[in-house]
């Protein structure tokens, strides 16, 4: 992954999404940075440790890199259901950019300048591109979203809404858990037996590799499918973590957006 810096927000690319043409693509740390140095939180998480009115602002900044006519986000409830946004409904003033809400864990589009966002703090973000068809999507991929394979059913819904094949699809796994901190100690009652495979000693599990396993399920070739490699919990420093630092964390972004 490359770092970005754009007025004093830093965010990183994956090299395989920026060489595709007509996207823009930026996985946000949980941090700016002030014209005099000083650092600012970049929390973009409702009711996440800080105040509505700063997480407001800090979602402006974020949003003003970004770029985009409309931000969308998801009502993540760590499920596996798909939300498509193809249409202009109401949208809540977030000046400088309007945004809307859509229920579901995942969200596709193919309307252009539609900035899709995914908040984590551990959980997998998953960005899919099909340059063919211009479709982009943004993934929220938990541990419960994972074991409902919420990636394979966003390919799925590409595929069916789009006609996208998904040989053809880009995509990138963000900052998250790795398997050097996602321990599972009830792993019996809480993971289905046919991912008991992805089990390392200590009752660890590797979740990168289980997207990565269920992407290919889908259709789509391992090599175009990049790993950040970064885990949240190691990474204090960068990003938001819920094992790390319990409950009342911030959030940090992911967003997608077709340019237009």
């Amino acid at each position: 992954m490359r770092w970005m810096d754009n007025r004093g927000v830093r965010y990183l690319q994956f090299p395989s999404l920026v060489s595709v043409p007509g996207v823009w693509h930026g996985i946000f740390t949980r941090w700016a940075y002030n014209d005099d140095g000083s650092r600012a939180a970049l929390n973009i998480g409702l009711n996440n440790g800080d105040p509505q009115g700063q997480v407001q602002a800090s979602r402006h900044r974020m949003l003003d890199v970004a770029g985009g006519q409309t931000a969308i986000f998801a009502r993540q409830v760590h499920g596996a259901d798909v939300a498509i946004w193809d249409r202009a409904p109401e949208v809540q003033s977030l000046r400088p950019t309007p945004s809307a809400a859509l229920s579901g864990d995942a969200l596709v589009t193919a309307v252009a300048d539609s900035a899709l966002v995914i908040q984590t703090a551990d959980c997998q973000s998953v960005l899919m591109v099909d340059p063919q068809q211009r479709v982009v999507a943004n993934v929220h991929a938990g541990w419960r979203g994972s074991i409902q394979n919420v990636v394979g059913r966003t390919v799925q819904t590409m595929v069916e809404r789009y006609h996208c094949n998904p040989d053809g699809l880009i995509c990138g796994v963000g900052p998250s858990l790795g398997p050097c901190c996602a321990e599972f100690v009830h792993y019996r009652q809480e993971i289905p037996e046919i991912y008991w495979s992805y089990r390392l000693p200590g009752d660890y599990f590797d979740f990168w590799r289980i997207t990565q396993d269920q992407l290919v399920a889908a259709g789509v070739p391992r090599k175009q499918v990049a790993v950040s490699g970064m885990c949240t919990r190691c990474n204090p420093g960068l990003f938001f973590s819920h094992r790390g630092e319990g409950p009342g964390t911030g959030r940090f972004a992911a967003v997608i957006r077709l340019t237009a």
